[in-house]
């Protein structure tokens, strides 16, 4: 067995809870998860934070150092993390498909080869709290041995050619229910079901006008919403079916606070830190219209 106490509930109401999972089955658990198996998604509280990218306001973005922070302030119960493909196919973490905004180098990432990405260093923006000092961007090998089964991890496949390669390295650590596939591509949330991995799909604005989400019911298993769409819409998402809707990118208590209203059940956010120290208005009236007690 492997106990872990994590933050659990909305932000200004959380509470400690100690989640007790039971060992895998088969051959023996890899080195990285310490002892006794992964912290999988159904261990995820009813309301959950996902720190987009680390936290982007608080951290260097999809940096190890920022990952790190983000993992040991506990404010979030999943960690996000952008992924895109090398020329050799090594997969690293990177938002962008160039390297000009967040690094000292330029051009695109994809024509890099791994040896010549070990040379990039990232450039922490100027207005991030703290100090921060430039480092090489990770790989997703080096995230997935990092935090794999230690906290739920969101990999977005930037490159949906590369989804092979990203499933591989998840199955290949047992970490098939620990991390989320995320994709805008419906047809890439279908084929990421299909390999035995946990589906995520993003929608914008606009493109949530038109989207039928009971459609996707059967293969997502959660459906990541733009905050700013109309009340209309994210209603229609919240009853689509999907299990797990959580509305993205939530930078402001009030953002979060109306999505949670309109029956959202997590928020992918920016500000973590912030969302943690600043209560739900209006949270006693909120939790009055959920299903069971305040956690």
């Amino acid at each position: 067995m492997v106990t872990r106490t994590v933050l659990t509930g909305l932000s200004g109401l959380m509470s400690l809870t100690t989640l007790t999972l039971a060992a895998p089955t088969g051959p023996l658990a890899p080195i990285e998860w310490g002892r006794g198996g992964p912290l999988t998604v159904e261990a995820l509280p009813r309301i959950t934070y996902t720190a987009h990218r680390g936290g982007a306001l608080e951290v260097p973005e999809n940096s190890m150092s920022g990952l790190v922070a983000a993992y040991k302030r506990g404010t979030s119960q999943v960690i996000d993390v952008d992924t895109r493909i090398l020329r050799d196919g090594t997969l690293v973490a990177m938002h962008d498909a160039t390297l000009d905004r967040t690094t000292t180098s330029k051009g695109p990432v994809r024509s890099l080869t791994l040896r010549e990405w070990r040379k990039v260093r990232l450039r922490p923006g100027p207005g991030l709290p703290g100090n921060w000092r430039s480092e090489r961007p990770p790989t997703v090998a080096e995230v997935l041995d990092r935090f794999g089964g230690r906290i739920v991890l969101m990999l977005e496949a930037k490159d949906p050619r590369s989804l092979r390669r990203l499933g591989s390295l998840i199955r290949s650590r047992g970490l098939t229910r620990s991390v989320f596939v995320n994709s805008n591509e419906p047809r890439v949330a279908a084929r990421a079901h299909r390999m035995g991995l946990l589906a995520q799909l993003w929608r914008s604005k606009a493109q949530m006008r038109t989207d039928r989400p009971e459609r996707w019911a059967g293969f997502v298993d959660v459906l990541d919403v733009d905050h700013k769409a109309r009340d209309v819409d994210l209603l229609r998402a919240v009853g689509s079916g999907v299990p797990r809707v959580w509305a993205h990118t939530v930078t402001t208590p009030r953002q979060r606070d109306r999505a949670l209203r309109l029956g959202c059940n997590g928020v992918i956010t920016d500000t973590p830190g912030l969302l943690a120290r600043t209560p739900v208005k209006g949270a006693k009236t909120f939790w009055r219209g959920q299903r069971g007690a305040m956690p």
